[in-house]
């Protein structure tokens, strides 16, 4: 049977202040009053009832996610008692998807990008599930392909084409410079890594046990009791003891049989503040905001950001980043909005984590 997995485990730090540890970005409501859960959720609910789509995130946040997708049942949301990257992550809910139903065949999914039109990200997608359900052994990738060389994204270098219009895999290469992401995307041989995929569970829980064997064997252990009251201290003991690393470090860049399916989308991933410039229309001087409530006056470029009912006005600036949240608020020029982690490490030295 075929499932989704959503990964929202992300901290979303580049979008502090309102983007928190109890509360991260997956979770705001920024984007036309929903979350990009709930738009990640609304995706994959076309393809699949929600009894077979999963959730993976951190355990503190299980009860804001089960809030935020009702639809869902509660054994469908996968808590992680601390973080180990997406390895991991990847591995922990294809190891129980196994133990409930050893044919599965997942779609992992992430919660943090705006994919636009939903029809041809279906498409996609069910090139992506056909090609695994067909092929065991094979690990499909969706490629996005690019429209700038960024170096802020992984690239995967597609070679030989098949005749169901996947490409196999020659390499993935993780945040380039700039000259070589130029060279990329002139040759127009490379999609930007979407950081979405499609396997049977055996066969990535079997990629898993050649390339990162302690995690995959720690893994199987939690999920072998993972519906049983031994989960908690089975979980809370071997979790936190594994490798933390990135599923495309761990597996991806070292696995035989790799497919790329285009993933033919508007793909914006909102990392950072200035990156809604891509998703929310500016005003005729190049403002953007997401506020209810904003006033400009002989401002350009400004990006403007609040959930709440609060007047933010700017006069006479130019390519500032103004966030405000109930307790905190940001001021930063577009440029220096990728160093907001750096900024807010100062802030926990000399705060804590009250502003955390």
């Amino acid at each position: 049977m075929r499932y989704a997995v959503i990964m929202a485990g992300g901290a979303g730090v580049r979008l502090w202040p309102l983007s928190r540890k109890s509360r991260p970005k997956q979770l705001l409501h920024l984007f036309s009053g929903t979350s990009l859960l709930r738009q990640s959720y609304e995706r994959v609910a076309r393809m699949l009832p929600a009894e077979q789509i999963y959730i993976i995130t951190a355990e503190e946040h299980l009860p804001a996610v089960s809030r935020e997708l009702p639809e869902l049942p509660e054994a469908n949301l996968l808590g992680e008692p601390v973080g180990r990257d997406t390895a991991n992550a990847v591995g922990l809910s294809a190891a129980v998807l196994a133990e409930r139903d050893p044919d599965a065949v997942i779609g992992m999914f992430t919660a943090d990008h705006i994919i636009t039109p939903p029809d041809r990200f279906c498409d996609a997608v069910e090139r992506g599930f056909r090609i695994a359900e067909g092929e065991p052994g094979v690990l499909v990738t969706l490629g996005i392909r690019p429209t700038r060389p960024d170096t802020n994204y992984g690239y995967v270098h597609r070679g030989q084409r098949y005749a169901d219009g996947s490409f196999e895999v020659r390499k993935f290469t993780e945040k380039p410079d700039l000259s070589t992401a130029q060279a990329y995307v002139s040759s127009g041989e490379y999609y930007w890594n979407s950081g979405m995929f499609a396997w049977r569970s055996g066969t990535i829980l079997d990629q898993l046990a050649r390339h990162l064997a302690g995690s995959h064997d720690a893994i199987r252990r939690i999920a072998a009791v993972w519906d049983t009251p031994d989960r908690p201290r089975t979980l809370n003991t071997l979790y936190p003891t594994l490798t933390k690393i990135s599923i495309d470090f761990a597996v991806m860049e070292h696995a035989d049989h790799v497919r790329v399916v285009e993933l033919d989308c508007d793909w914006v991933d909102v990392g950072s503040f200035p990156a809604l410039a891509g998703v929310v229309p500016a005003d005729e001087d190049g403002n953007v905001s997401t506020s209810r409530e904003v006033v400009h006056l002989r401002s350009r470029g400004t990006v403007v950001v609040s959930e709440e009912a609060h007047l933010i006005a700017t006069l006479g600036v130019e390519d500032l980043v103004v966030v405000h949240s109930p307790d905190a608020t940001l001021i930063c020029h577009k440029k220096d909005a990728s160093s907001i982690k750096e900024l807010l490490e100062k802030v926990r030295s000399q705060y804590g984590e009250t502003y955390s």
